[in-house]
């Protein structure tokens, strides 16, 4: 059983996919096997003038997930993650759900570096 960290606009998992790791409104936690889910709010994060990226991880850090599925991953969300030992896989998109069929197929690899310079909006 593994659970993973989806960066999402929405509450379930037929909610998007939110390209913006440290900026997006909610983290779904999903059970990869019962698909049970558990809404994680990121509202702290989202009026914030700097350091969204930290906060968003360390927060996400707090669940133990075994992996996080985002769009983008800046560099200190990133570092801290990485810190964490929370492995990060950048490029999902989609619905949460089709997000973590994929990552249960293998068809998401994990990332060695940030994709994306601070401050991306």
């Amino acid at each position: 059983m593994m659970k993973v960290i989806v960066s999402t606009s929405g509450k379930d998992l037929d909610s998007s996919v939110d390209p913006r790791f440290g900026r997006a409104p909610y983290f779904l936690l999903v059970d990869t096997e019962t698909w049970e889910t558990e809404l994680v709010e990121n509202k702290q994060n989202l009026q914030a003038p700097q350091g969204a990226g930290i906060q968003a991880a360390s927060l996400v850090a707090r669940y133990k997930p075994g992996a996080v599925l985002t769009g983008h991953c800046g560099p200190k969300a990133f570092q801290t993650l990485q810190a964490a030992n929370i492995p990060v896989a950048t490029g999902a998109q989609g619905t949460v759900k089709e997000a973590v069929e994929k990552f249960n197929k293998g068809e998401y690899s994990y990332s060695n570096s940030p994709d994306v310079e601070g401050h991306w909006v």
